[in-house]
């Protein structure tokens, strides 16, 4: 009898045990490891939905680099670039197939907002489409010749523009209605020129865009001030004026005057941030709040923002998801007074 009650006993614990580890293993996620608190239990892919070179590039990569440096993420993490529709063709793909990988973030900026209010070429697909984590960092835009160009200011290019607006070539890396295309048609359109006259030639990429200028297949590019940097430490570039309030007290960029000095009102802000899938688990999106906070506010980040010419700025994603709601209306409006809004 007691050898009986004790075979029971150990039969029962033998049920709880395996009872127990089914239970930790429901909800477990096909495509972002275990939603439980051994988040992340494999490898993480940061995706800048563009070629190499320009702002999304090098963001995702500042941003693997510095957790990788200070080990604030365990697991091995790797950046892919997948080019398209200035981020659109990987936007329908992240929304539709990787709508719960808790294991693969990406990068963006304003196009994700424009991209799904433009006219031309819109995506069906958006923030909302998203979890968004945080906000890193702020930029602002940039009109920029060749180092050799005829153009010395802004104003002597917005008065060639007036002129025959179909005579230069603008060109960036994002599609028609997206960011680089507003920031190069911005300053026209605010000087009294119509904006669906400027021919407009678009890339995957500032670093393509970059290239088309100095190859003379572009007169000007209107792209983000970080991504140009080093073409104007080697004088390869002249930036004529920024998209920013004021001018950057950053000895290489301080000489360079905004466009409203110019007497243009074309300001512009470029954020850049990190979003996880739409239906990412709650662990997930708390393991990645918790772990940007502290990469924010560590001295290996802010020198790399520095480095990269950046600057600072961060929000949390309850408070980035109220300025992107809100930065939707603005680019609503924007589109809305070119005739681009869809």
């Amino acid at each position: 009898m007691f050898k009986m009650k004790k075979l029971s006993v150990l039969m029962c614990a033998s049920a709880m045990v395996v009872g127990l580890a089914a239970c930790s293993g429901e909800g477990a996620s096909t495509k972002g490891g275990a939603k439980g608190s051994d988040y992340p239990n494999r490898a993480i892919t940061v995706v800048a939905p563009s070629g190499a070179g320009g702002g999304w590039d090098l963001t995702a990569r500042s941003f693997t680099k510095i957790l990788s440096e200070t080990k604030a993420v365990d697991e091995p993490l790797t950046v892919e670039n997948k080019p398209g529709g200035g981020g659109a063709v990987f936007m329908a793909q992240y929304a539709t197939q990787e709508a719960d990988n808790n294991d693969m973030l990406f990068v963006n900026s304003p196009p994700i907002i424009i991209n799904n209010l433009k006219k031309e070429g819109n995506s069906p697909y958006g923030y909302k489409n998203t979890t968004p984590l945080a906000q890193l960092t702020k930029d602002y835009g940039a009109i920029v010749v060749r180092a050799d160009s005829k153009f010395k200011d802004l104003k002597s290019l917005l008065d060639e523009v007036k002129k025959d607006p179909t005579k230069l070539t603008f060109a960036g890396g994002s599609a028609p209605g997206s960011m680089d295309h507003l920031i190069s048609i911005l300053p026209a359109y605010k000087y009294g020129v119509d904006p669906t006259k400027i021919k407009y030639v678009s890339y995957d990429g500032g670093g393509e865009a970059i290239t088309s200028l100095l190859g003379k297949n572009a007169d000007v590019i209107g792209t983000d001030v970080s991504s140009v940097r080093e073409f104007l430490k080697a004088g390869k570039i002249r930036v004529l004026a920024t998209t920013a309030p004021e001018r950057s007290k950053d000895n290489q960029l301080k000489d360079i005057p905004t466009a409203k000095e110019e007497g243009v009102d074309a300001e512009f802000l470029i954020w850049r941030g990190v979003f996880g899938p739409e239906k990412m688990s709650k662990d997930a999106k708390d393991y990645w709040e918790k772990t940007i906070g502290k990469l924010v506010e560590s001295d290996e980040w802010k020198k790399e923002v520095e480095t990269q010419g950046w600057e600072m700025e961060y929000k949390d994603a309850k408070e980035f998801t109220s300025f992107l709601k809100d930065q939707e209306e603005q680019v609503t409006q924007l589109l809305d007074a070119l005739g681009m809004k869809k």
